[in-house]
């Protein structure tokens, strides 16, 4: 190899180590550039997270007097926590409509039986009472018959046997709450009497019941028959 050419390949060799050294420089400072930009984004985003927690602490602060900051699970607790107690209210809500309305209904039953049991009793009363105004005359009867017998005849069996159906009669009506109204003597009540005749006596003052024409009843303190009467003047 000539001179010349050794200066060539000498030349060429120390070109190149030089534009190596040249790219590890460019590379070491791309490196440097790239970490100080890392540094630069990490550096700012912990400025960025530090101001959060602080305006977060100092809003935290001055809403519960001072407390400290809620952590993120605290939060999400909270938050699910406030979800449940709303559908709880909701619930409630619900349970107490269902309550009144069961209520309502149960007080509506006992009234509709209230009603019944009173329509029931008087439809009883009124049938009892019907039967009872159909037996007076029966026992009326029985008196007018009795009160023709002869005095010589009253131990008579055939009498004594109606004797003893008339008071036997009279037990049972008795038994059931039927009573005879009482009126010979009694001051004139047009609740319970029915004056058909005025009369003058010396043994009644004025207003007083002189005769008793028709025995009257009452059933369970209710008249069934009015005392059919004459009245003193």
């Amino acid at each position: 190899m000539s001179e010349q050419e050794k200066e060539v390949t000498k030349a060429a060799q120390s070109a190149e180590e030089e534009a190596d050294a040249a790219e590890e420089v460019i590379e070491e400072e791309g490196l440097e550039e790239d970490t100080e930009r890392e540094s630069s984004k990490k550096e700012s985003f912990e400025e960025e997270v530090s101001e959060e927690i602080s305006s977060g602490g100092e809003a935290s602060g001055e809403s519960q007097g001072g407390e400290a900051p809620m952590s993120w699970a605290e939060k999400k607790a909270a938050k699910k926590q406030a979800k449940l107690d709303k559908k709880t209210d909701v619930y409630k809500e619900q349970i107490e409509q269902l309550e009144d309305k069961v209520k309502r209904q149960l007080a509506e039953f006992e009234n509709f039986r209230n009603r019944s049991e009173k329509e029931k009793h008087a439809m009883f009363e009124t049938g009892a009472k019907s039967v009872i105004e159909k037996i007076l005359p029966v026992v009326d009867n029985f008196e007018r018959g009795l009160a023709t017998v002869p005095e010589e005849k009253q131990e008579d069996p055939f009498v004594d046997g109606m004797n003893r159906v008339y008071k036997q009669l009279l037990t049972e009506l008795e038994n059931i709450g039927v009573k005879p109204i009482e009126a010979l003597g009694q001051e004139f009540d047009p609740n319970l009497h029915n004056a058909v005749m005025q009369t003058e006596s010396e043994e009644y003052e004025s207003g007083v019941v002189a005769q008793e024409l028709q025995k009257g009843y009452t059933y369970r303190d209710s008249v069934v028959r009015h005392s059919m009467v004459s009245v003193t003047i």
